[in-house]
């Protein structure tokens, strides 16, 4: 007998640990980290425009010199709210070496898993204005009309902004990996 495939549940309870959201909170493994503060923030909606309050996002990010090996814990995890909302708390990452002499734009991966997604989507939060965009070689493929899904906006002070949509009109670019 087979059992139901599930993305995220039945024990979301388990999944919701208080802090991950918040990478630079006193006590944790990057409390006193170097760098530029920042609050990435957004909502996620479905192809209707509808909030979707059930989704837990992940976000994976290098350090502020670009590193993923360093003494930068760069996970974190979020859940939305009864309006979509999400809300992270970190360093901006640097400059990160791609393939080949490549340098990948400053960027934050984030992962989310909902309610009727069959598996997890993959996207990226880059931030608006940085130099490295138009060289960034996974932004140079995504057609151009397009990667402002992928471009946080400056919010608030120490704010990026970047809403997801799921589904139709302005759908969000998702990275098939």
């Amino acid at each position: 007998m087979s059992t139901a495939h599930q993305t995220v549940g039945p024990y979301w309870h388990l999944l919701e640990y208080e802090g991950w959201d918040d990478l630079l909170r006193e006590g944790g493994p990057n409390a006193g980290m170097e760098g530029e503060a920042v609050t990435l923030t957004g909502r996620i909606t479905d192809g209707a425009g509808a909030p979707v309050t059930d989704a837990q996002i992940e976000i994976w990010q290098a350090d502020p010199e670009g590193r993923y090996d360093g003494a930068f814990h760069g996970f974190g995890r979020a859940r939305t709210d009864e309006a979509g909302r999400f809300r992270f708390r970190t360093v901006k990452p640097g400059p990160v070496p791609g393939r080949g002499n490549a340098t990948q734009a400053p960027h934050i991966q984030l992962q989310i898993f909902a309610r009727g997604l069959l598996r997890h989507l993959t996207t990226r939060a880059y931030f608006a204005g940085e130099a490295l965009n138009h060289s960034d070689p996974l932004l140079a493929l995504v057609p151009e009309e397009r990667r402002g899904t992928l471009i946080a906006k400056p919010g608030a002070a120490g704010e990026w902004v970047l809403d997801i949509r799921l589904r139709g009109d302005g759908e969000t670019v998702f990275l098939d990996i």
